[in-house]
């Protein structure tokens, strides 16, 4: 028998272990600052009591929502478990613009249930070289909103639950600000650490918060960039990262508008 109901914090912990298992490394520290952004945004699908699918849609604000974490374990695919649990979940969006970044070959499914290509995502990996750079400090809590401001800019999204626990430092994720011209968080992951967001208004700024966060925690990184930002794109192959994935942004309903500058995405799970 199948049954859906809502995450709670221990099943969110459960999902993210999946995601490890099919290749996502997701972030030691996500699962408080995910489910800080809609306890009410994550579900799973049980068979017989034992956990077999998640998926997350997360309300950002009254406009838009996020989808992600859509995993059915391999033994019980083809069977419909996961769409029934995707049809559900995407009720909990009501009428808002609901965004997702799904590998390539997911996109004629997406398609299918009203999802519109925006443009893609490369994820830049490999090894850095960390350094201290004078005038780029940590983040305090006196500067959470103002990074929520400045992310909005850039991403087109308003994110206040997501964003202000992601901005909190935790024993593997930090944050740091370069004066008013940008700001960058790292996070470690199940293996090596992840850069985002990042925003920076020149290309020197971007280079130093990318060498301030590598010096936070051990490699090798890893960088999503939007297609929106090929200057960043451009600085990750200067500093010898290469293209290990890529994902396509869709969108069922009014796409955000976007903002210029240096940016890359806070995670591909919540947006």
């Amino acid at each position: 028998m199948i049954r859906h109901r809502r995450m709670a914090l221990e099943d969110l912990r459960r999902a993210l272990d999946w995601a490890a298992e099919e290749g996502w490394n997701p972030g030691l520290d996500d699962a408080e600052a995910f489910y800080a952004a809609d306890p009410g945004g994550f579900f799973v699908a049980e068979e017989d009591g034992k956990p077999v699918a998640s998926i997350s849609v997360v309300n950002h604000n009254d406009d838009f929502a996020f989808l992600g974490l859509y995993i059915c374990r391999p033994e019980c695919r083809g069977r419909g478990i996961g769409f029934a649990l995707w049809e559900e979940a995407m009720a909990h969006a009501g009428q808002r613009t609901i965004g997702l970044d799904g590998v390539a070959e997911q996109q004629a499914n997406y398609a299918r249930s009203g999802f519109v290509l925006a443009g893609t995502t490369r994820r830049f990996s490999g090894d850095l070289t960390g350094r201290e750079v004078a005038g780029i400090d940590p983040a305090d809590t006196a500067d959470i909103p103002t990074l929520i401001d400045r992310e909005a800019q850039c991403s087109g999204v308003r994110k206040e639950d997501y964003l202000s626990a992601w901005f909190r430092d935790t024993a593997h994720r930090k944050t740091f600000v370069a004066s008013s011209t940008g700001f960058v968080t790292v996070r470690r992951c199940r293996d090596g650490a992840k850069i985002g967001p990042l925003i920076a208004e020149d290309e020197n700024t971007a280079r130093d918060l990318i060498a301030a966060a590598a010096a936070a925690f051990p490699g090798p990184f890893s960088i999503d960039v939007p297609d929106s930002a090929p200057t960043l794109a451009g600085i990750c192959e200067t500093l010898g990262l290469s293209v290990t994935f890529e994902t396509a942004r869709m969108y069922r309903g009014t796409p955000p508008v976007t903002g210029d500058g240096l940016f890359a995405v806070t995670t591909l799970e919540l947006g």
